[in-house]
């Protein structure tokens, strides 16, 4: 009878940085009144890890809830499950707009160096959304992972 063993332990920046490569998908969660849910939402990265700053290409249009919550606290949490292993990665922060003069040409090299992938997820074309870039330079960046190393 085999056992099977769990090695758990936390990812370094090297680590974090091969895990998240330089876009993908994960959920942005942003903070709202005490009595109520965070707004979660799946959204679309792009990550620099020069900097290990994360861009979102959000869609902030009148009918968008999160238009209010963009100067509220946010945690992004991007995660990969197997049937042996998983690691996720999670960033608190606030979001800053790419275009706002204080941020410059650093988050605009960023972006650049980062990839955010495109899904069409509104029912309607994308040039009839309206998306601003954002970007989320964490206070907070950890990741962990787990394998079950079977014998």
């Amino acid at each position: 009878m085999s056992t099977d063993e769990r090695e758990q332990g936390e990812l370094d920046r090297e680590a974090r940085a091969a895990f998240l490569g330089s876009g993908g998908t994960g959920v942005l969660s942003f903070t709202t009144e005490a009595d109520e849910s965070p707004h979660s939402i799946p959204v679309s990265y792009g990550f620099d890890a020069t900097d290990e700053t994360f861009y979102f290409r959000l869609a902030v249009g009148p009918e968008s809830e999160k238009a209010d919550l963009l100067d509220r606290g946010v945690s992004f949490v991007v995660y990969e499950r197997s049937a042996d292993h998983w690691e996720s990665v999670v960033a608190t922060g606030h979001l800053e707009h790419v275009e706002d003069e204080d941020v410059g040409t650093d988050a605009l090299a960023g972006l650049d160096r980062s990839h955010i992938p495109m899904f069409d997820v509104f029912g309607r074309p994308s040039a009839q959304v309206t998306f601003e870039f954002y970007r989320l330079a964490p206070g907070s960046l950890t990741g962990r992972r787990e394998t079950i190393v079977r014998e």
